[in-house]
């Protein structure tokens, strides 16, 4: 045969087999084809001779025959293929994954929410303190989504409406956070355990230390391995399958029906102050406060000296309080609108020094109804920077610090700022 190999198969993709009988008519065919030769069978046997055999039992062959092949045509070759799932992504290294679920572990369970820019973790403690981890799909390999489509609906005489219709459902899920966070550090246990163990010896230690990986790390081992994550459809568990130097694990995490409290208001339109400083400054003051077991932390925010000061109180040892200097060496940032004075508890806002061990750079905003907000840049190399967002809710103020706060306050400038 002179032509090649590629000219037969361009020869025939010009000219596709197409088959007698359709796709949509072959089960029918099937049915008529299976029903005639049972019929044409039970004739032939109560009926046999010489003269019925080219009659009934040859033509039962044939439509048994005949019927079988098109049924399997019918519903086994072309059966529905499998519905592709919600969410895949595979992942080079868990590490990243894990430190920032780490910086939100202040709860036992944490709200899911798909999207195609990445994976959303939200964790409340209390109503009073919200975090927020974002997996991007930049920290991945390979990401895929398959989220229902946006509907397309005629337009309404209601605006609420058409807004509603507008927006698709995205798969939403609670899932088990310390389970998950077990199930990310299955190969990096090792790894995971002497950095947990050099941070409650040396709690000062910042994040460019904490995190460095020794002679006997996995990661400078070279040992390689892959993280695929999946969640096939709604009330499916949450797939993970590890694999690393030739030995792999699944696990299948139970999801449970979304129950995610609303979030924390944060007036952005009313701003008091925006300071972005270094996490680890931040990371230091709280440790310097650390040492008094102290309950309370209050931060005031000020256009004079302190401009930005950290004040602990509440503890059997005493009080202490950390100015911060105003300059582009301390504050990279710094906007104040108006004087700004809340107190939090001192436990939850030390519940974000996870965040601050890992990452680089953090926003500090506060409005005017006293709810702080702090956003965290954690760079991560390969990558493009995640965030990760915590707003927290003050004591109430009793009523004479709300009269000394309202002479003190002017008219609040309002503005967005991001890291």
């Amino acid at each position: 045969m002179d032509s090649s190999l590629h000219e037969v198969w361009q020869a025939a993709a010009g000219s596709p087999f197409v088959p007698t009988i359709g796709k949509d008519s072959q089960f029918l065919v099937a049915f008529v084809l299976l029903a005639l030769g049972v019929f044409l069978s039970g004739a032939f046997a109560l009926n046999r001779s010489v003269v019925t055999l080219p009659v009934l039992a040859a033509p039962a062959s044939l439509a048994l025959a005949f019927g079988v092949v098109y049924m399997f045509c019918a519903v086994g070759v072309y059966g529905s293929a499998p519905v592709p799932p919600l969410f895949r992504a595979v992942a080079s290294s868990t590490r990243p994954l894990y430190q920032l679920l780490k910086a939100v572990n202040f709860t036992n369970k944490v709200h899911v929410d798909v999207t195609e820019n990445g994976l959303r973790f939200a964790a409340d403690h209390a109503r009073v303190m919200q975090g927020v981890a974002h997996w991007s799909k930049s920290l991945f390999t390979t990401f895929t989504t398959n989220l229902p489509p946006v509907p397309i609906t005629a337009p309404t005489s209601s605006a609420e409406d058409t807004e509603e219709d507008a927006e698709p459902t995205p798969p939403t899920f609670q899932i088990s956070l310390p389970a998950l966070l077990e199930t990310l550090q299955i190969f990096g246990a090792a790894d995971a355990a002497a950095r947990q163990a050099k941070a409650e010896i040396d709690p000062y230690r910042s994040n460019l230390r904490n995190y460095r990986s020794d002679a006997f790390s996995n990661q400078t081992l070279g040992m390689s391995g892959t993280c695929s994550l999946s969640y096939t459809q709604e009330g499916e568990p949450f797939s993970i399958v590890l694999d690393e130097a030739g030995v792999s694990t699944t696990c299948n995490l139970t999801t449970y029906v979304p129950e995610a409290p609303e979030d924390i208001p944060f007036d952005i339109e009313d701003l008091s102050f925006k300071i972005i400083t270094s996490a680890r400054w931040l990371l230091d003051a709280l440790t310097e406060l650390a040492p008094t077991s102290p309950e309370k932390l209050t931060i005031t925010a000020s256009k004079r000296e302190p401009y930005l000061r950290l004040t602990s109180a509440g503890g059997p040892l005493g009080s202490s309080s950390v100015d911060f200097a105003k300059g582009r060496d301390l504050l990279e940032t710094f906007s104040v609108g108006a004087r700004w004075v809340q107190t939090f508890k001192f436990d939850i806002i030390k519940s974000a020094s996870e965040a601050m061990r890992i990452a680089s750079k953090v926003s500090l905003r506060g409005d005017g109804q006293g709810v702080l907000s702090m956003q965290f840049m954690v760079e991560v190399e390969g990558s493009g920077p995640s965030f990760l967002d915590f707003r927290f809710v003050p004591y109430a103020v009793c009523e004479e610090e709300g009269d000394e706060d309202d002479e003190e306050e002017e008219g609040d400038e309002g503005g967005e700022m991001e890291v």
